[in-house]
């Protein structure tokens, strides 16, 4: 068994605050690692969140939708709570839908740089139509199935 050291997360601020703060925008809001103890394996991690919100470019309006995260990390591991926090910076922020997932996976792997990432954005119709967008990236020189 792999002996856990507790300097390893010396990084997270956020889940060891006593008091959440909520980032106004995706530019304030910090995506935080932690490293990663099985780097010698390819395991997929996801991340669901159902009550994604941001507001219309144009019209001001809220969009909701559903964010899903998977990756396989390398050396580190993105760590939940701030991921959540910076999912909750959307809220109200003004962007279109293909510009919030490009920014969450650029996002992401600008934190962790895993071997491989996807990210999906599920947003529900508005004005009938819904919008489905997904963004894949792959490390050079990995394979995924």
């Amino acid at each position: 068994m792999k002996k856990l050291d507790s300097r390893r997360f010396a990084r997270l601020t956020q889940l060891k605050a006593s008091r959440t703060s909520f980032p106004g925008n995706p530019q304030n809001a910090n995506v935080e690692v932690f490293e990663n103890l099985f780097p010698e394996r390819n395991y997929e991690i996801e991340f669901v969140c159902p009550e994604f919100t941001s507001l219309c470019p144009v019209t001001g309006q809220p969009d909701f939708g559903e964010i899903s995260v998977k990756y396989i990390p390398d050396r580190l591991c993105v760590e939940s709570k701030s991921l959540k926090l910076f999912l909750f910076s959307f809220r109200n922020f003004n962007t279109f839908h293909e510009e919030a997932v490009n920014i969450i996976a650029d996002r992401i792997n600008e934190a962790c740089s895993p071997r491989w990432l996807q990210v999906s954005g599920r947003f529900h119709p508005r004005g009938g139509i819904s919008i489905n967008v997904k963004v894949e990236k792959t490390r050079k020189g990995f394979r995924h199935k």
